[in-house]
């Protein structure tokens, strides 16, 4: 089955017959790349070059960064905004988007005045379609089952989706004679992103197809009320001992240490990387070793076990939802999540200064069977936003209204984005920091979440808050040089694209039943081999190969 000539009907069928969240990747996977024709790797295509970068030369940080991924810190406000768009760039049109969400639904566009007012400023009409995180994976295979595309879809949230190359290959605008070189410098907010995004997001079959959304190094992250988890022993240079001890006493009735989600499976990623395990493959001399297979990657499962045998996770957190989620944790219910590191201004924010926001650097596991502790390096990028097929004239005011969702901070134009409208949205602090009041904090873009079609590069700033962002940069300058990456990230893998979403959720699934006790530590060898015998292995060869033609 070609990927160009999905069928709903299918689909659809299989949902009823089966349940979506099952039903949806296996009609997916089942079409094959081969007889469709879509050749998705780099290897042997000639490469469009990345976009020309042209840094914007915006007010001073207060807090340098470092060339390893440290975030340029600010303290205060910049006092003099500038423009950064020099025209509207919309026609009048309408424009259909798509973004995941992780927030609340906004109002509708016509109760909601900053939906509105950018609108206004854009010179368009957006029509928005914000999916719930937990919603997300189903309500993309639908959408790239069929036609019906809106204009502008973020491909985000960190998931694997099946097929993914081959749709944006197969349905989206190749964006490479736009963007590619010096022809980005007609969107000048996109020639601001860095190259490490464009990088990190990839080209599919040689060609550029989206526009990367830049976020900073650090990756998920163990959130931490401070408060909570000084008061139960937590010290600098702890080991995966003191760890479950500090946990044991900051778990008391129906207050829970650990908070997690179905999404982030009990903190997967923080308690591997503080094992040592590589973040998802190793790679030496070109050739890619499975992070799964290897034994700091088992002994960080058999840890996370043991860790919910003693009671310190929420008991409900194989059903919670990433919202539900933050909410346990902004009201006490637990003491820590996982969650990225983006989310850094939101969830000072909705914790409303009712404790001590902290980022915790891993515990030492190496007298547990792990290795030397690391963090979770970010993809540099939450996702990356592709436009369905259309005229050149229609491509190039999309790329315009991305450009304008890209201005940088320091720009008005940043400031109607994040913060909204001066008197109804936010008030200024005595250092000229926007404030956000409770409309803003309803209509923002927390629930419309514009900044997820498009992004400027980030910088650490909270608002009011200069002491946070010390903390917090101060934090970046221990934690970057812990920082490991994925070798992935930006190459392509038919195999990947094509079942690597099943073997994700096989994954998933098999360590949250050893984890919840339901299976024992023993079986996760025939896991690993499943999941090579499925595609993990192909996965690497691929991987070496499209990694060697990108080097």
């Amino acid at each position: 089955m070609s990927s160009s000539s999905y069928s709903r009907r299918t689909l659809l069928r299989s949902i009823a017959a089966g349940g979506a969240a099952l039903a949806v990747p296996s009609v997916l996977t089942a079409c094959s790349s081969a007889s469709g024709g879509h050749d998705v790797s780099n290897a042997g295509k000639k490469l469009a070059a990345w976009p020309t970068h042209l840094p914007f030369q915006g007010p001073a940080p207060d807090l340098p960064g470092s060339a390893d991924g440290v975030q340029a810190g600010f303290t205060s406000y910049p006092k003099n905004l500038v423009r950064a768009v020099a025209a509207k760039p919309g026609d009048g049109s309408t424009i259909k988007v798509l973004t995941i969400t992780y927030g609340t639904p906004p109002k509708a566009a016509a109760q909601n005045t900053f939906w509105t007012a950018v609108n206004e400023a854009l010179g368009v009409k957006i029509e928005y379609t914000v999916v719930p995180d937990s919603d997300y994976p189903n309500k993309m295979a639908t959408l790239m089952a069929g036609d019906d595309l809106p204009d502008i879809i973020n491909i985000g949230g960190g998931y694997v989706l099946p097929r993914e190359a081959e749709f944006v290959q197969s349905k989206c605008a190749d964006l490479s004679e736009f963007l590619s070189g010096d022809a980005v410098k007609q969107y000048p907010n996109l020639a601001n992103i860095p190259t490490y995004a464009w990088q990190d997001m990839g080209r599919i079959g040689g060609r550029i197809f989206g526009v990367p959304v830049e976020r900073s190094k650090p990756g998920n992250q163990l959130w931490i009320n401070r408060n909570v988890f000084a008061g139960a022993g937590m010290k600098d240079g702890w080991t995966a001992d003191d760890f479950l001890a500090v946990a044991k006493g900051a778990t008391k009735g129906r207050s829970y240490a650990l908070g997690a989600s179905q999404q982030s499976v009990f903190g997967l990623n923080v308690h591997a990387m503080a094992f040592g395990a590589p973040y998802e493959w190793r790679v030496e001399g070109g050739a890619f070793t499975d992070a799964y297979a290897t034994p700091e990657f088992r002994a960080s499962i058999e840890y996370m076990a043991k860790l919910r045998a003693a009671g310190v996770f929420e008991p409900n957190a194989t059903a919670t939802s990433q919202v539900d989620l933050k909410t346990q944790f902004y009201n006490g219910t637990v003491g820590s999540m996982t969650d990225g590191f983006g989310a850094l201004i939101s969830n000072v924010q909705g914790i409303k200064g009712k404790f001590d926001l902290d980022v915790a650097l891993p515990y030492d596991a190496s007298g547990s069977g792990g290795g030397k502790p690391a963090i979770q390096q970010a993809r540099n990028i939450f996702g990356y936003t592709v436009l369905k097929k259309a005229s050149k004239d229609r491509i190039k005011l999309m790329l315009r209204v991305l450009d304008y969702l890209a201005s940088p901070f320091g720009s008005k134009e940043y400031e109607l984005l994040h913060f909204g409208i001066e008197g109804t949205h936010f008030t200024r602090g005595a250092d000229g920091s926007p404030k956000l009041n409770d409309l803003g904090l309803l209509e923002g873009n927390t629930n419309l979440p514009f900044k997820y079609l498009c992004d400027a590069p980030q910088v650490l700033f909270i608002p009011g808050q200069p002491e946070a962002a010390r903390i917090n940069h101060a934090w970046q300058v221990k934690a970057v040089p812990m920082m490991v990456r994925n070798p992935r990230f930006g190459l392509q893998s038919a195999t990947l694209s094509r079942v690597g979403a099943n073997i994700d959720q096989y994954l998933r699934d098999s360590v949250m039943s050893i984890v919840a006790g339901r299976k024992p530590i023993g079986e996760w060898d025939a896991v690993v081999k499943k999941m090579r015998n499925d595609g993990r292995a192909k996965m690497a060869d691929e991987l070496a190969k499209d990694y060697a033609a990108n080097t």
